[in-house]
């Protein structure tokens, strides 16, 4: 009988370079790690490095992805407004306004077993105007508690502080907490002391040599010179896969292992991966 179930959380997937190392390395993490289930952050997935489209849903979940979270650039393809509206596999994050199209929480089964996914944003640094995430995150767990005990929870948000506090807030009532937006993979994987999962930050899955996902040049530009420049995706491999393998108990849905997993592939291309 399973007493444990394999968790995979990829950070946020930046353009066609990003979709390329989802499609290459999931499928050999799957059979590596003898994995359960992948969750995904696509809201940058698309191939401007902003949003993401049905047609990109549809990738996701050909290649392995259960469930998709996303963030502040969920907006930015309209396409996926009608998408949000009648399906659950994506989420917005759920402290938006009621009105927006969608959910920001979603169950799935895996064998037989439940799992939970919310997603949150942050309100430090971050223009978007969103609901408490600390009383939504309460309000969404009387309900999904009823459901079940493996739930997982990307806190999008740009303050380490913020993503901590949730983190912190919800020890012992979820499973994990991870944070996204950022794309820079932070180094303090931990197990809190009631059994929650942690990471500040994901990190990304794209062009390594890349200013997290974009081309250096353009964005030092804008440094050096305070003038606005176009940002472009970079497609230029080596790429960079980031992500979390989370372990957890079935019977008390804490967590017992937490690994931090990188890939670096100089062979990575996008010839494969639609332009889109």
């Amino acid at each position: 009988m399973q007493d444990k179930i394999k968790i995979l959380f990829v950070g946020d997937v930046v353009g066609q370079l990003g979709r390329a190392m989802f499609q290459k390395h999931i499928p050999l993490l799957k059979r590596q790690y003898k994995l359960d289930s992948v969750i995904v952050n696509g809201e940058n997935s698309h191939s401007s490095g902003r949003g993401i489209t049905p047609k990109i849903v549809k990738f996701f979940r050909q290649n392995g992805a259960d469930a998709i979270t996303t963030g502040n650039h969920i907006w930015a393809r309209k396409e996926i407004y009608s998408y949000l509206a009648e399906h659950n596999d994506v989420l917005r994050p759920a402290n938006f306004p009621s009105t927006c199209p969608g959910v920001g929480v979603t169950t799935f089964k895996v064998n037989d077993i439940v799992i939970g996914v919310i997603n949150l944003q942050g309100r430090i640094f971050m223009k978007e105007f969103v609901e408490d995430p600390f009383k939504t995150a309460e309000s969404i767990l009387t309900y999904l508690k009823s459901k079940t005990n493996i739930i997982l929870v990307d806190m999008h948000a740009e303050a380490t502080s913020e993503k901590i506090g949730i983190a912190y807030y919800l020890d012992g009532k979820v499973s994990a907490v991870v944070g996204t937006h950022t794309h820079v993979q932070t180094a303090d994987e931990r197990i809190l002391p009631h059994g929650t999962a942690f990471i500040s930050d994901l990190g990304f899955c794209g062009a390594y040599n890349s200013m997290i996902g974009m081309r250096k040049e353009t964005v030092l530009q804008t440094f050096l010179t305070q003038m606005p420049s176009k940002f472009e995706v970079d497609i230029n491999p080596p790429g960079i896969l980031c992500a979390v393998l989370i372990e957890i108990n079935l019977k008390t849905g804490k967590t017992t292992d937490i690994e931090r997993i990188q890939i670096i592939d100089d062979e990575i291309s996008v010839e494969s991966i639609d332009s889109e």
